[in-house]
Protein backbone atom coordinates (compact mmCIF):
# COMPACT_ATOMS: atom_id res chain seq x y z
CA UNK A 1 0.00 0.00 0.00
CA UNK A 2 1.51 3.33 -0.77
CA UNK A 3 1.78 5.38 1.83
CA UNK A 4 0.40 9.32 2.54
CA UNK A 5 2.68 11.89 0.49
CA UNK A 6 3.55 14.62 2.82
CA UNK A 7 3.70 18.09 1.24
CA UNK A 8 4.77 21.18 3.00
CA UNK A 9 4.79 24.70 1.37
CA UNK A 10 7.39 27.16 3.03
CA UNK A 11 6.08 30.55 3.07
CA UNK A 12 9.38 33.25 2.78
CA UNK A 13 7.20 36.42 3.61
CA UNK A 14 7.19 38.32 6.42
CA UNK A 15 3.98 40.60 5.39
CA UNK A 16 0.49 40.15 6.84
CA UNK A 17 -2.02 39.35 4.78
CA UNK A 18 0.79 38.11 2.27
CA UNK A 19 -0.58 37.21 -1.29
CA UNK A 20 2.62 34.46 -1.24
CA UNK A 21 0.97 32.80 2.25
CA UNK A 22 -2.33 32.98 0.56
CA UNK A 23 -1.14 31.46 -2.85
CA UNK A 24 -0.02 28.82 -1.26
CA UNK A 25 -2.43 27.95 1.43
CA UNK A 26 -4.25 27.17 -1.65
CA UNK A 27 -1.62 24.76 -2.98
CA UNK A 28 -1.98 23.34 -0.10
CA UNK A 29 -5.69 22.53 -0.02
CA UNK A 30 -5.23 21.23 -3.41
CA UNK A 31 -2.83 19.01 -2.17
CA UNK A 32 -4.75 18.01 0.63
CA UNK A 33 -7.81 17.40 -2.04
CA UNK A 34 -5.25 14.85 -3.56
CA UNK A 35 -4.50 12.91 -0.17
CA UNK A 36 -1.52 14.41 0.69
CA UNK A 37 -0.91 15.47 4.32
CA UNK A 38 0.25 18.93 4.51
CA UNK A 39 2.01 21.63 6.63
CA UNK A 40 2.11 25.50 5.84
CA UNK A 41 5.70 26.49 7.24
CA UNK A 42 5.47 30.27 7.42
CA UNK A 43 9.27 31.86 8.15
CA UNK A 44 7.03 34.39 10.86
CA UNK A 45 6.66 31.29 13.24
CA UNK A 46 10.06 30.64 13.75
CA UNK A 47 12.79 32.49 15.61
CA UNK A 48 15.63 32.41 13.07
CA UNK A 49 18.45 34.44 13.32
CA UNK A 50 20.74 35.75 10.12
CA UNK A 51 22.20 31.80 9.41
CA UNK A 52 25.88 32.40 10.99
CA UNK A 53 27.83 28.29 10.51
CA UNK A 54 29.86 29.87 13.37
CA UNK A 55 26.50 29.74 15.81
CA UNK A 56 25.09 26.58 17.44
CA UNK A 57 21.93 25.98 15.20
CA UNK A 58 18.78 27.25 17.16
CA UNK A 59 16.22 24.94 18.09
CA UNK A 60 14.03 26.61 15.61
CA UNK A 61 16.15 25.80 12.94
CA UNK A 62 16.51 22.24 13.36
CA UNK A 63 12.49 21.92 14.28
CA UNK A 64 11.87 23.82 10.46
CA UNK A 65 14.52 21.23 8.83
CA UNK A 66 13.34 18.20 10.06
CA UNK A 67 10.05 19.17 8.85
CA UNK A 68 11.52 19.54 5.33
CA UNK A 69 13.80 16.81 4.96
CA UNK A 70 10.43 14.53 6.03
CA UNK A 71 8.41 15.66 3.51
CA UNK A 72 8.40 14.26 -0.12
CA UNK A 73 7.01 17.29 -1.53
CA UNK A 74 8.08 21.14 -0.87
CA UNK A 75 6.48 24.16 -2.59
CA UNK A 76 8.24 26.96 -2.03
CA UNK A 77 6.63 31.08 -1.76
CA UNK A 78 8.57 34.32 -1.85
CA UNK A 79 7.51 37.66 -2.89
CA UNK A 80 9.63 39.19 -5.68
CA UNK A 81 12.19 42.03 -3.73
CA UNK A 82 14.44 43.53 -6.20
CA UNK A 83 14.13 41.28 -8.90
CA UNK A 84 15.39 37.99 -6.67
CA UNK A 85 13.73 36.36 -3.57
CA UNK A 86 13.11 37.53 -0.06
CA UNK A 87 16.02 37.97 2.55
CA UNK A 88 13.85 35.48 4.99
CA UNK A 89 13.45 33.28 2.53
CA UNK A 90 17.16 32.90 1.70
CA UNK A 91 17.63 32.76 5.58
CA UNK A 92 15.67 29.14 5.85
CA UNK A 93 17.93 28.22 2.64
CA UNK A 94 20.99 28.85 3.97
CA UNK A 95 20.16 26.67 7.08
CA UNK A 96 19.24 23.59 4.63
CA UNK A 97 21.08 21.52 2.44
CA UNK A 98 21.39 18.17 0.61
CA UNK A 99 20.15 16.22 4.26
CA UNK A 100 16.82 18.13 3.17
CA UNK A 101 16.49 18.24 -0.16
CA UNK A 102 18.39 15.71 -1.79
CA UNK A 103 15.67 14.00 -4.67
CA UNK A 104 13.12 16.02 -2.95
CA UNK A 105 10.25 17.34 -5.38
CA UNK A 106 9.99 21.32 -5.01
CA UNK A 107 7.35 23.56 -6.38
CA UNK A 108 8.17 26.97 -6.87
CA UNK A 109 5.85 30.12 -6.75
CA UNK A 110 6.70 33.70 -6.75
CA UNK A 111 3.97 36.83 -6.20
CA UNK A 112 5.20 40.68 -7.44
CA UNK A 113 3.61 43.70 -6.80
CA UNK A 114 4.48 44.65 -10.56
CA UNK A 115 5.32 42.98 -13.46
CA UNK A 116 8.78 41.12 -13.34
CA UNK A 117 8.66 37.59 -11.67
CA UNK A 118 10.87 35.48 -14.07
CA UNK A 119 14.26 36.25 -12.64
CA UNK A 120 12.78 35.00 -9.00
CA UNK A 121 11.58 32.01 -10.29
CA UNK A 122 15.23 31.22 -11.45
CA UNK A 123 16.66 32.32 -9.01
CA UNK A 124 15.00 30.05 -6.88
CA UNK A 125 14.98 26.76 -9.24
CA UNK A 126 18.99 27.18 -9.01
CA UNK A 127 19.28 27.11 -5.58
CA UNK A 128 16.71 24.31 -5.17
CA UNK A 129 18.91 22.39 -8.23
CA UNK A 130 21.93 23.50 -6.10
CA UNK A 131 20.91 21.50 -2.84
CA UNK A 132 19.67 18.54 -5.48
CA UNK A 133 16.26 18.45 -5.60
CA UNK A 134 13.91 17.70 -7.78
CA UNK A 135 12.22 20.99 -9.60
CA UNK A 136 8.72 20.79 -11.10
CA UNK A 137 8.75 22.25 -14.27
CA UNK A 138 5.24 23.61 -13.71
CA UNK A 139 6.02 27.00 -11.74
CA UNK A 140 3.71 30.14 -10.80
CA UNK A 141 4.73 33.63 -10.86
CA UNK A 142 1.68 36.16 -9.89
CA UNK A 143 2.42 39.40 -11.68
CA UNK A 144 0.25 42.32 -9.83
CA UNK A 145 -0.76 39.77 -7.10
CA UNK A 146 -2.88 42.83 -5.20
CA UNK A 147 -5.33 42.81 -8.06
CA UNK A 148 -5.81 39.20 -8.17
CA UNK A 149 -5.56 37.88 -4.63
CA UNK A 150 -8.36 39.52 -2.45
CA UNK A 151 -9.56 39.00 1.16
CA UNK A 152 -7.93 35.65 1.02
CA UNK A 153 -9.38 34.42 -2.40
CA UNK A 154 -7.62 34.36 -5.64
CA UNK A 155 -9.84 36.27 -7.99
CA UNK A 156 -8.03 35.35 -11.39
CA UNK A 157 -9.26 32.55 -12.70
CA UNK A 158 -6.08 31.29 -14.34
CA UNK A 159 -4.00 32.03 -11.62
CA UNK A 160 -6.23 30.37 -9.20
CA UNK A 161 -6.11 27.53 -11.82
CA UNK A 162 -2.01 27.96 -12.29
CA UNK A 163 -1.81 27.23 -8.23
CA UNK A 164 -3.82 24.08 -8.06
CA UNK A 165 -2.05 22.53 -10.45
CA UNK A 166 1.19 23.00 -8.46
CA UNK A 167 -0.29 21.69 -5.23
CA UNK A 168 -1.66 18.42 -7.50
CA UNK A 169 1.49 17.89 -9.24
CA UNK A 170 3.66 18.21 -5.30
CA UNK A 171 1.46 15.04 -4.76
CA UNK A 172 1.35 13.37 -8.49
CA UNK A 173 5.25 13.65 -8.44
CA UNK A 174 5.98 13.23 -4.59
CA UNK A 175 8.03 9.64 -4.92
CA UNK A 176 9.30 10.32 -8.06
CA UNK A 177 12.88 9.32 -8.60
CA UNK A 178 15.11 11.54 -10.92
CA UNK A 179 16.94 8.27 -12.39
CA UNK A 180 13.71 7.08 -13.67
CA UNK A 181 12.34 9.22 -16.32
CA UNK A 182 9.58 10.71 -15.44
CA UNK A 183 6.31 11.41 -17.42
CA UNK A 184 5.40 14.56 -19.05
CA UNK A 185 4.42 16.72 -16.37
CA UNK A 186 3.32 19.80 -18.43
CA UNK A 187 5.43 22.32 -18.51
CA UNK A 188 3.51 25.75 -18.59
CA UNK A 189 5.76 28.65 -20.57
CA UNK A 190 6.37 31.37 -17.48
CA UNK A 191 5.84 34.96 -19.22
CA UNK A 192 8.97 36.83 -19.80
CA UNK A 193 9.60 39.70 -17.32
CA UNK A 194 8.07 42.91 -19.08
CA UNK A 195 9.21 45.53 -16.19
CA UNK A 196 12.33 45.71 -13.40
CA UNK A 197 10.71 45.11 -10.09
CA UNK A 198 11.41 48.28 -7.47
CA UNK A 199 11.47 48.69 -4.08
CA UNK A 200 8.34 50.69 -4.89
CA UNK A 201 6.53 48.11 -6.06
CA UNK A 202 7.45 45.10 -3.91
CA UNK A 203 4.78 42.96 -3.00
CA UNK A 204 3.84 39.60 -1.78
Amino acid sequence: MTRTPVVVALSGSMRDGSYTRIALTHALDAAAERGADTELLDVREYDLPVFDPDEDEPPAATELKRKIREADSVIWGSPVYHGSYSAAFRNVHDYCGFDEYEDTTVGLLASAGGGSFASTLDHMRITARGVHAWVLPHQVGVRSARNKITDGEITDEDIAERVRKLGEQAVEYAFIHPDVTAPDAGVDEVESADGDQTEADADD
